[in-house]
C-alpha cells in the first residue's frame, strides 16, 4: 500500500485513475478537501476497497503519523499544495502554510515512521515530492530549457513556497537519509482541471459565449504536459527513480498562451460551433497582465528519459483534443465546480466582463 496526499485535487485524482487502473496495489489518499479538492473525481472509486480516502491536513502529525502506523505504506506520494499562482499574489499566507510548513510536518511524520521500520522495509521505502518547473524563474525566448541543475530563481509567491518545500525534502535527505525523489513538472493539462487555470478556463468561458481573458499581450511560453504522461512518469519515479535525485517531468509542447486559445477555439468551432456560426475565435478578450508573470518555462526532461524510459504519449494536439472532449462529455462535473464562490473569484481576477454565466 502507498500514502498519497492531495488526491483529490487535479494531479492527484489524475494518479489515482492511473494508478488503480493499472494495478492492485491500494491507496490511502489524504486530501484536505480545499476549494478545488473534489471528491467528485474520484467517484469512480467510491467503493473500490483499493481507495481508502481520509479529509485531513498534511500538517496534522497525530492523523498523519496515524495512518502511517496503521497501514504501514511502503511509499508516500505529495501531490498536496496550494498551486494557482494568482491566489498566491492575493493571499500568500496559505501557501506559505500549506507548501512550507504543511510540507516540513510532513516530512517529520514520515521520517518518524521511517526511523522505526525493520531495515528491510526501510531500504525499500521511497518519499515522493511533486514540484514545478515555476521553482527555476524564467527563461528568455533563446535560453535552453530547465534542467535538474537550473538554479532555483523563483518570482511569484507560489513559486518561492515549492521552491522552499523543495529544500525542505533535499535537506531530510542530507541531513536525515530519508530516501526522497523530487519532480518538477511543467504546465499540466487534462480531465478533472479545476477551471482558475487557462485550459478549462478557456473551454469552459467559450461555451458559456463569455469572453476569454487573456493577460497582457498572450506571448508567455508554457510547456505543456497532458495530465495522464505525468502521473505515468510519477509511478515510473517511484518504482525506478534514484533516491536524492530530482526528475525534470515535461511534455516537449512549448506554446505561447494565445496560440493554445486559439487552438482550442479552433477545435471547438468542429466540435461545437457556436449558434450564431462565428469562430469562438471573436470572444477573446486581453486583460492587465498579472504582476511579476513569468515570460517563458521550458523542461528538458531528457534525465527522466534516459534513466527511467518515460516520454510523453500525447503531443499537445491530441492532449488538448481528448481534454476538450472531456469537457463536452461532463457537463455535470463543471456544473457542479462552477459554484458562486469560484465566479467570485473569477470576477476578482479578470473583471466581471470575464465572468461565468
Amino acid at each position: 500500500m502507498i500514502l498519497v496526499t492531495g488526491c483529490a485535487g487535479f494531479i492527484g485524482s489524475n494518479f489515482i485513475h492511473t494508478w488503480l487502473e493499472g494495478q492492485d496495489e491500494g491507496i490511502i489518499n489524504v486530501d484536505k478537501l480545499t476549494y478545488a479538492g473534489n471528491l467528485e473525481n474520484l467517484a469512480a472509486f467510491t467503493n473500490d476497497s483499493r481507495h481508502h480516502f481520509v479529509q485531513g491536513d498534511i500538517g496534522d502529525r497525530g492523523l498523519i503519523e496515524g495512518l502511517l502506523k496503521t497501514h504501514q505504506p511502503r511509499a508516500v506520494i505529495n501531490f498536496a499544495a496550494e498551486s494557482h499562482v494568482d491566489r498566491s499574489i492575493h493571499g500568500p499566507q496559505d501557501f506559505i502554510e500549506t507548501n512550507i510548513v504543511g510540507t516540513f510536518n510532513l516530512l517529520e511524520s514520515v521520517r518518524t515512521y521511517w526511523s522505526g521500520l525493520a531495515t528491510e522495509h526501510k531500504t525499500a521505502f521511497r518519499f515522493v515530492h511533486v514540484s514545478t518547473d515555476e521553482v527555476y524563474g524564467t527563461l528568455s525566448p533563446t535560453e535552453a530549457a530547465f534542467s535538474e541543475t537550473n538554479a532555483y530563481l523563483p518570482n511569484s509567491p507560489y513559486a518561492a513556497s515549492k521552491a522552499a518545500s523543495d529544500h525542505l525534502v533535499r535537506a531530510w535527505h542530507h541531513t536525515y537519509g530519508l530516501p526522497v525523489i523530487t519532480t518538477n513538472c511543467s504546465n499540466n493539462y487534462g480531465p478533472f482541471h479545476f477551471p482558475e487555470k487557462l485550459i478549462p478556463l478557456i473551454i469552459m468561458n467559450a461555451l458559456y459565449g463569455k469572453p476569454l481573458p487573456i493577460y497582457g499581450d498572450g506571448q508567455q511560453v508554457r510547456d505543456w504536459l497532458y495530465v495522464q504522461d505525468h502521473t505515468r512518469a510519477i509511478a515510473c519515479v517511484l518504482q525506478a527513480g534514484r533516491i536524492g535525485e530530482t526528475y525534470n517531468i515535461g511534455g516537449w509542447n512549448e506554446k505561447a498562451n494565445i496560440d493554445v486559445v486559439k487552438l482550442i477555439c479552433s477545435h471547438l468551432d468542429l466540435l461545437k460551433p457556436r449558434a450564431d456560426g462565428k469562430p469562438y475565435a471573436d470572444q477573446i478578450t486581453y486583460v492587465t497582465d498579472r504582476p511579476g508573470h513569468d515570460r517563458r518555462y521550458a523542461i528538458d526532461a531528457r534525465k527522466v528519459e534516459r534513466e527511467l524510459g518515460w516520454k510523453p504519449n500525447e503531443t499537445f494536439e491530441t492532449g488538448i483534443q481528448k481534454t476538450i472532449q472531456w469537457y463536452l462529455d461532463h457537463p455535470e462535473w463543471v456544473a457542479h465546480v462552477t459554484s458562486g464562490e469560484y465566479r467570485h473569484w473569477v470576477d476578482k481576477q479578470y473583471g466581471e466582463k470575464a465572468n461565468l454565466a
